[in-house]
């Protein structure tokens, strides 16, 4: 018996052990890991180094991890680094945690990859992944109608694989990073141009709290990261919604005044954060106004499609800002006789959606959410099956609108 008594001490002992170095691993979480997906396999490769070397300017703190997955043409390699603060800004001197030789940054299993890698190594309390790279909203690489000169490549194209990220793998790739997390993944946030759609947006509405990006084009130097690092690292306690707020802020104001680093050449820029617990209200808004479209006469629609011609555009001509939108069906009035859609209503709903739009004086239209709105049929028809298969179209039926009114539109057109 006293044998016993003195073995079912030491199972407590030891259990009391476990249960209190299990608790103090949880406390010992970091409040966040960064994970930064950086594809330099392909003309943005400069800008890669450009960026991480910012990074280090702060690096990984007590409070927040830096990681980053770094493919790089110039090195012919792929890194993963714990981003460490120096001041040598000609070269990239972070431990190399991992290399990988050469892999596909155009497959969105590498980018699942590399998230359940940063999860296991760098556990925290909360997570913000941003994928760096070219951008093109939801545009796919196979549509090449659109314009001769450049090829629409969605994200993170990879010159040596030719592949890309589209649209439903990027939300695909949220998908499976909220089971590695075991909740919603924080932040996700497109250092690439054009990505601040509904469209993209809503491939990852079941996965993802916050989302960031910009409407336009960015500069090769994207987000200034430094300073993003350094304002982040100020506040003790930072929730998912502050930190998207800290991103576009800083990113609007590195661009003011000429701003934007040596590479820069373009100042003009817009960003913006979308809180997408709010996506139901959004989709509310979206369907209402289709459905009021449909139901005009084909005079009325004529006249919506040059509302779409007025309204602020992007650097593709068929990706324009909703909330504009409205102001120029207001405009004509469209809008403020309709018993069916209230303009203050929708403009409501995308403010509770966008919850930070910040830009710069070109784009004082700008409202911070961009959708699709082609202004001629034959566009419509280059890139309807394609959007048919997105899950923005499947729960508001805009493509459906669309048609519709463009099709009235060029019949009644002499």
């Amino acid at each position: 018996m006293i044998r016993l008594f003195w073995w079912l001490c030491n199972v407590f002992i030891v259990f009391g052990l476990f249960c209190i170095g299990n608790a103090r691993a949880v406390d010992q979480k970091k409040d966040w890991t960064f994970l930064v997906y950086i594809n330099g396999n392909n003309d943005l490769d400069a800008y890669g180094q450009f960026n991480i070397n910012q990074m280090e300017r702060v690096g990984s703190t007590e409070q927040v991890n830096v990681v980053v997955q770094w493919a790089s043409t110039a090195n012919q390699k792929t890194q993963r680094l714990f981003i460490t603060q120096d001041r040598d800004n000609r070269k990239v001197t972070s431990p190399v945690m991992e290399g990988l030789g050469k892999v596909d940054m155009g497959d969105w299993h590498t980018l699942v990859s590399f998230i359940q890698w940063g999860v296991e190594h760098y556990p925290a309390k909360h997570y913000f992944i941003d994928v760096w790279d070219h951008g093109s909203g939801w545009h796919d690489l196979k549509l090449k109608s659109y314009s001769p000169n450049f090829n629409p490549m969605d994200i993170s194209h990879d010159d040596h694989s030719k592949n890309m990220i589209t649209t439903p793998q990027l939300g695909q790739a949220m998908s499976e990073a909220a089971r590695i997390m075991g909740h919603k993944v924080d932040i996700y946030g497109s250092d690439a141009c054009l990505m601040a759609m509904a469209e993209i947006a809503s491939e990852m509405k079941n996965s993802v709290h916050y989302f960031i990006g910009s409407e336009e084009i960015e500069p090769g130097e994207g987000w200034p990261y430094d300073a993003i690092l350094a304002e982040w690292n100020k506040k003790n306690s930072t929730s998912a919604e502050e930190v998207a707020k800290i991103v576009t802020n800083e990113y609007v104001k590195s661009y003011q005044g000429g701003g934007g680093g040596s590479f820069n050449s373009y100042n003009e820029v817009t960003f913006s954060a979308f809180n997408l617990e709010k996506t139901e209200r959004m989709y509310s808004a979206v369907s209402a106004l289709g459905a009021y479209l449909r139901r005009l006469d084909r005079s009325k629609q004529k006249k919506v499609v040059q509302a779409f011609a007025r309204t602020q555009m992007f650097y593709h001509s068929d990706y324009r800002d909703f909330l504009d939108l409205f102001s120029q069906l207001e405009k004509l009035n469209l809008i403020e006789l309709s018993k069916e859609v209230s303009l203050q209503g929708v403009k409501d709903a995308i403010h509770e959606y966008v919850i930070v739009n910040r830009v710069t004086t070109d784009y004082a239209q700008a409202t911070g959410l961009s959708i699709w709105l082609p202004t001629k049929l034959s566009t419509y028809k280059s890139y309807s099956e394609y959007y048919s298969t997105l899950q923005f179209q499947h729960d508001t039926r805009w493509g459906d609108a669309l048609r519709e009114v463009l099709q009235a539109a060029a019949v009644s057109t002499p």
